[in-house]
Formats: C-alpha cells, structure tokens, sequence
C-alpha cells in the first residue's frame, strides 16, 4: 500500500488493484489493513474497506476450521 501511493503521487505506473488483492489472499490481509490507514491509501473504495476485512476472516474462519478438524495433517 505504501508503495502503491507513493507512486500514486509521483503519477507513476501503479500496482494493479487486483494484485493487492492476490496478496492479501496469499496471506496480506493484516498487512494491507493496516497499510490502508497508516498510508490512508485505498480508504474511500468500498471494495477495500469491506474486502480486506473480509478476507481476514475467511482467513481466521480457515485457520480455526483446520484447527478444529478431527484429521490429523501431517507435514513431513
């Protein structure tokens, strides 16, 4: 986020908004939560103030299912 607006003051080549999503579902999310309002970047499009948080919890809602889950996963 910070990155994206600081080119977005020197009327730069900008990242695409959907890669800021892809990198939020990659595992972003808390990261372009807090990059939104500490570089106040992306605040007055709906779809980033409703999506990020959304994804964070489908990502919490992930963690906590694979958690809960009676399988045992194994990492070898």
């Amino acid at each position: 986020m910070g990155n994206d607006k600081r080119k977005a003051k020197r009327n730069s080549f900008r990242t695409p908004e959907s890669v800021l999503f892809i990198l939020a579902l990659m595992g972003g999310s808390i990261g372009s939560i807090l990059g939104m309002y500490i570089f106040r970047h992306k605040t007055k499009h709906w779809y980033f103030v409703v999506g990020m948080p959304l994804i964070l919890i489908a990502q919490i809602g992930i963690v906590v299912a694979i958690k809960m889950s009676p399988l045992e996963i194994l990492f070898r």
